[in-house]
């Protein structure tokens, strides 16, 4: 007679109960954009020279060619802007290629994205004579995109799997990272002129620079936000994201679009910025769980309001002279990384 009684099945959460589970989430995206809102107007009003928020303002909407119009139109605008993209995108290119790895510490240095621009720079600067900043821009981004392409083709191509992708990356990185060492080396002049690129900074930003990456990381962003239901269900498995309808292959093509658009603007611009793409998407799933739908976002709001924090507190901890954005990202994502490893139980994707 027991063994006839049927089991009681928990019912279904209503409605309401579902929705108010997401308002937090919701709430924690409009807390962050609130913050980075207030990272901007620090942005602008904080550096060697201090501008007071009226002169700000009269700078964006009343420029007459003051000194203090001057260093908000032409410096810190676009500083800000620049911290902006890039922070953004190296948040959301992180989290993209963690979720298609399936790789917890990916970061935007696995598919060798960073050591195929750092190489275009290098062999501008030795070869060409490339001697500025906007003429680095464009070869750091071939570089960056022609490397993509090459671990993607040396993963399998349509056939690719996480694990051929992250061994072709960093068997690219490690060739191209000899190579960029030997020309160094031969090449002193290429190292002096490279060493502040490579640090990573935003304090070159120029209208003309943030002109350049801005459509390059735009189009990257949509389509990253685009695959959050697509990696969904690659997160599940190869198997189950095909039963469930999602096309492996222009799911990774795609991706790897994404990634390279995101990764290569980013560090044409700036420079590699370490630890950004990494530690990010890890602190923002802690708190939205692995849904893309939300972790995509609010990776990208929180890795611009780290990189324009870094910035800013740059300017302020060796004043008059300026930290680097690298050296600080570097710093805090040292710590952070160390406390990922140590944890007994990484977060799942």
């Amino acid at each position: 007679m027991l063994l006839n009684r049927p089991v009681p099945i928990a019912a279904a959460p209503p409605p309401t109960e579902a929705r108010r589970r997401e308002v937090p989430r919701g709430a924690l995206l409009l807390a962050s954009c609130a913050i980075l809102l207030l990272l901007v107007v620090l942005s602008l009003v904080i550096g060697a020279r201090a501008v007071p928020l009226g002169h700000v303002l009269h700078g964006l909407f009343g420029f007459t060619g003051t000194t203090d119009d001057i260093v908000v139109r032409e410096v810190r605008v676009p500083r800000t802007l620049l911290g902006l993209l890039a922070g953004a995108s190296l948040g959301l290119a992180g989290a993209v290629m963690q979720a298609l790895t399936r790789n917890p510490l990916a970061d935007p240095g696995l598919l060798g994205i960073n050591a195929g621009a750092s190489a275009a720079v290098v062999t501008a600067i030795s070869f060409l004579g490339v001697t500025s900043l906007t003429g680095y821009v464009w070869f750091a981004f071939l570089g960056a995109g022609f490397c993509a392409v090459l671990v993607y083709l040396i993963g399998g191509s349509r056939s690719a799997t996480p694990v051929r992708l992250a061994l072709g990356g960093t068997a690219v990185s490690a060739a191209l990272h000899g190579y960029i060492n030997s020309v160094q080396l031969m090449d002193s002049a290429a190292l002096d002129r490279l060493r502040f690129w490579t640090v990573g900074s935003l304090a070159s930003a120029t209208p003309g620079i943030v002109l350049r990456v801005a459509p390059f990381l735009l189009v990257g962003m949509v389509l990253a936000l685009a695959l959050a239901r697509p990696l969904n269900s690659v997160a599940l498995g190869d198997d189950a994201a095909r039963a469930l309808g999602t096309d492996l292959t222009r799911t990774r093509a795609v991706s790897f679009l994404a990634i390279t658009l995101l990764c290569g603007g980013a560090t044409a611009a700036c420079g590699p910025i370490a630890f950004v793409g990494l530690m990010i998407p890890h602190i923002v799933r802690s708190f939205t769980g692995p849904d893309l739908r939300w972790l995509l976002p609010q990776s990208a709001v929180l890795a611009a309001v780290l990189l324009l924090g870094a910035d800013i507190a740059g300017r302020v901890v060796v004043r008059p002279a300026e930290l680097q954005v690298g050296i600080v990202t570097a710093l805090v994502g040292g710590v952070v990384f160390l406390q990922l490893v140590r944890r007994r139980k990484v977060a799942q994707l």
